[in-house]
């Protein structure tokens, strides 16, 4: 009987787990659908900007680029590297985590890197490297454009005054629920356009090009950084609402199989005292 015991513990320790699952499930798939309507909303005006911007900078002359575009020597790498706070995600932290690694290790491995974390697990990942200059998990907290603009604002300076000759952004990119992809975005110095642009159309500049450019620079860069965090927030919900889906499933199977073991033990346990009662009685018998 003590084993029928152990087995009803353990039923109802996993339909406990099993609840937790299911109530996380339902609670990520609630703030999936509000972070994924924000990032879907958004991608087609940063989209947009950043077209706008690559056709203005292909018409510019060589000589007038922007303090932004320099491209020096790269010594000092900075990782801006985006995770979550919280766990139970499945493998979405370490995805990060894993490809920020491969950046320090084989990409930039004769390069000083550093770190800037926006999440805690990146920052309690990096931090026992001692290479993480700012941990800005609270963002998550109150995530709005200001806020985040207040980032990459400090990213823009530390890259204009050479403390860091390139900066890069590692984030899972949203694609839907189950699936995010992680990427590598080159944030600055500003990456030279890829194939051809149409900028052949007629247009009548107010005020100049150039002026024009310097002012849209930083918003992009503040819409690229933003544009990261917000996939990167949406892709949590959605891997946090899969690792729970499975988890929940795989919690209802377990539970009900110790449920099949449960019922033949104590099959076999009621089927053992009637052999010792029959057993008995013809002894008695006899």
């Amino acid at each position: 009987m003590a084993n029928l015991k152990e087995i009803r513990n353990r039923i109802s320790s996993v339909s406990s787990t099993m609840q937790i699952t299911s109530a996380m499930k339902m609670v990520s798939a609630a703030k999936l659908k509000k972070a994924q309507d924000a990032i879907t909303a958004m991608r087609p005006y940063s989209n947009k900007l950043t077209e706008l911007l690559q056709t203005l900078s292909a018409t510019l002359d060589a000589d007038s680029g922007s303090k932004y575009s320099v491209n020096r020597d790269v010594k000092n790498v900075l990782i801006v590297s985006i995770t979550s706070n919280r766990g139970l995600c499945g493998a979405f932290n370490s995805n990060i985590i894993k490809q920020t690694n491969v950046l320090i290790n084989d990409v930039y491995a004769n390069k000083n890197v550093s770190v800037l974390a926006i999440g805690k697990k990146a920052n309690d990942a990096f931090a026992k490297q001692n290479r993480v200059i700012a941990n800005k998990s609270e963002i998550f907290d109150d995530l709005t454009f200001n806020n985040v603009a207040a980032i990459a604002e400090m990213l823009m300076q530390k890259f204009v005054t050479g403390e860091f000759d390139k900066i890069e952004l590692v984030y899972n990119n949203f694609k839907n629920a189950a699936t995010q992809i992680v990427m590598t975005e080159q944030f600055l110095p500003i990456a030279p356009m890829e194939g051809e642009l149409n900028v052949n159309a007629d247009y009548i500049f107010e005020p100049s090009k150039n002026e024009i450019v310097e002012a849209l620079i930083p918003k992009s860069l503040k819409t690229q950084l933003y544009k990261g965090i917000r996939d990167s927030f949406a892709s949590e919900h959605g891997a946090r609402m899969t690792a729970m889906h499975k988890a929940t499933d795989n919690a209802t199977e377990l539970r009900d199989q110790l449920k099949l073991t449960y019922n033949k033990a104590r099959q076999a346990s009621i089927t053992n005292e009637i052999l010792e009662i029959v057993g008995g009685a013809e002894a008695l018998n006899n």
